[in-house]
């Protein structure tokens, strides 16, 4: 069979797959559709919070960022990685006591006051859209080049699969269904990571081949000898506080999104929250201890297939005309000598390579079966999917259940409550699918600024909600806004306004860590020039606190 009908057949078994989950698992009820009843098993909600936290970005985008960015592209991983493990210890288990559905909910609670709870839904919902973005964009990709339709059409086809699953099953029919999509896309991601190893070593284990091989030194080596800069030396494309700064934006950002802190809702007690993290690191890691490897063989193949080669000769294989076919892939004879010159000085480069693609193109790079090549992309699309329904459920929870029931109609019946949580979802993927066609930025990136936004604005609000009974609406909501509008206004203004990175050279995708840091600082001082909060809300924080029972009835709806 050919890479296309590979792909046809397994895309087509998996969605339908999903789809069938998605129906089985509808749900009528609200605690269902937000949290699904609060059933589900650690390890099954580790599975699917691996799933809804290692999108588009980690599968698609990670390892091709690695691979340009070299030693300096460690900050995902170790921004990312570390970031679940401050989620274990600090807010998961405490937010599972709290009882709550969602993020804003809990803001809006702990901090009594509805303006709170407004702010955090703006900021749910302005993170958690930046986030979904690359996720459809991430789905087209796939679509557009193994199943031959364009971009726009398959953005639309994720969407409309996702919008089926999320609408009918609600957390619940997600909660399964990225389970089912964990399975799919760490195999795909292991079995090329093995195969590539195996090709390029003789040792199938992507981790040992890396550590114990010199690919990583020879890649280097013909970075060098095509004019790009060293892939093992240090601080070559960002610098030392940029590299600290991003890993630290990345990590407090992980702790406070709020498609990965409502999957700890899902568990029967607090204790199982914490056990859901540390399955989610298992497999995540997965996946993050193959990037490395994958990134470092990818690289060396493509420079191997492209670089002073004929240019006639590289566009009769099969896989470069169908990428250049998608406009992600763009090869151009600048200097007429019929050889196809690499290089870091963008005048004499003539290959143009969209580091969306790097993963992706990587299986018939190195020649592998079709098979691979198929199950590839309907991991990468199983990657995009997972997260983008994670995100839908928070859009329509922070409108429907922390705006609708909670300010405007409070005594809403439950079938009005999913009437216009399932309307949301609608609604939201309709408006994500043009900026997914279109995106501002690569898919990494684009996932880089929500870590940023959320950092900024819920991790502080979260921790000091947990851990400092003294802060009080004044300061929540003084923090968030200040670290919103900063972070916002920063990433915007120097991506896509002309801004030079003014505050010391730090990068929009590193600022967010200078945003939490002013939320800190202004919810600490306004927080102590004005009340304290009312005696029961600190009463509230200290059984938050208290390492017993599973959720504390007095907090449980």
């Amino acid at each position: 069979m050919s890479v296309e009908a590979w792909t046809w057949t397994i895309v087509i078994l998996s969605f339908a797959l999903y789809l069938g989950i998605g129906y089985w698992a509808r749900v009528r009820e609200t605690a269902g559709f937000y949290v699904a009843g609060r059933g589900v098993p650690p390890v099954a909600n580790g599975a699917a919070t691996a799933a809804d936290w290692m999108s588009g970005a980690s599968y698609i985008s990670m390892a091709g960022l690695i691979s340009f960015l070299g030693f300096d592209g460690a900050v995902y991983l170790m921004g990312w990685t570390g970031g679940y493990v401050l989620l274990a210890l600090l807010p998961a288990p405490y937010l599972r006591k709290f009882g709550r559905y969602t993020v804003p909910e809990f803001i809006g609670d702990r901090y009594y006051s509805n303006l709170a709870r407004v702010v955090a839904v703006i900021a749910a919902i302005f993170v958690s859209f930046v986030y979904a973005v690359p996720q459809v964009r991430g789905v087209g990709i796939v679509l557009s080049r193994y199943l031959g339709v364009d971009v726009a059409t398959g953005v639309w086809a994720a969407v409309l699969v996702t919008a089926f699953i999320a609408v009918l099953g609600g957390m619940k029919g997600i909660t399964w269904t990225q389970v089912v999509q964990y399975v799919v896309l760490i195999t795909a991601y292991l079995i090329m990571g093995i195969a590539l190893a195996n090709l390029l070593t003789g040792n199938p284990i992507p981790q040992l081949a890396f550590t114990f091989s010199d690919f990583a030194v020879r890649l280097s080596e013909l970075q060098v000898e095509l004019g790009f800069k060293e892939y093992v030396a240090p601080f070559q494309n960002l610098s030392a506080l940029n590299v600290f700064l991003i890993t630290l934006t990345l990590m407090v950002g992980t702790a406070g999104l709020p498609h990965v802190i409502i999957r700890f809702y899902t568990v029967p007690k607090a204790s199982d929250a914490r056990w859901s993290a540390g399955w989610a690191l298992v497999f995540i890691g997965l996946l993050y201890t193959t990037a490395p490897a994958v990134a470092v063989f990818s690289k060396y193949n493509l420079l191997n297939t492209l670089a002073n080669k004929p240019v006639e000769e590289v566009r009769q294989i099969d896989w470069v005309q169908k990428w250049e076919q998608t406009g992600l892939l763009k090869l151009q004879d600048k200097n007429g000598d019929g050889i196809l010159q690499m290089s870091a000085n963008p005048d004499v480069n003539e290959v143009t390579i969209d580091r969306d693609i790097i993963v992706l193109s990587t299986p018939e790079v190195a020649k592998l079966s079709p098979f691979i090549v198929g199950l590839v992309a309907a991991g990468g699309l199983a990657a995009a999917l997972s997260t983008a329904a994670g995100l839908l459920i928070v859009i329509a929870s922070a409108i429907s259940h922390d705006l609708y029931t909670r300010l405007i109609n409070p005594g809403a019946s439950e079938a009005t409550k999913l009437l216009i949580a399932r309307v949301v979802i609608f609604l939201v993927v309709v408006l994500a699918a043009p900026f997914g066609i279109n995106p501002p930025a690569f898919i990494a990136q684009l996932v880089a600024f929500a870590f940023g936004l959320a950092a900024s604005t819920f991790f502080p609000a979260i921790l000091l909600g947990i851990f400092d009974r003294r802060m009080n609406m004044q300061g929540a909501v003084a923090g968030m806004i200040v670290g919103l509008v900063f972070t916002a206004s920063y990433i915007i203004g120097t991506k896509y306004l002309g801004w030079p990175n003014f505050i010391l050279g730090i990068t929009a995708e590193g600022i967010g860590a200078i945003g939490m840091l002013l939320n800190f600082v202004v919810a600490y001082l306004v927080s102590r020039a004005t009340p304290p909060p009312p005696e029961e809300i600190q009463h509230l924080v200290d059984e938050i606190r208290i390492p017993k029972g599973s959720a504390g009835s007095a907090l449980e709806h």
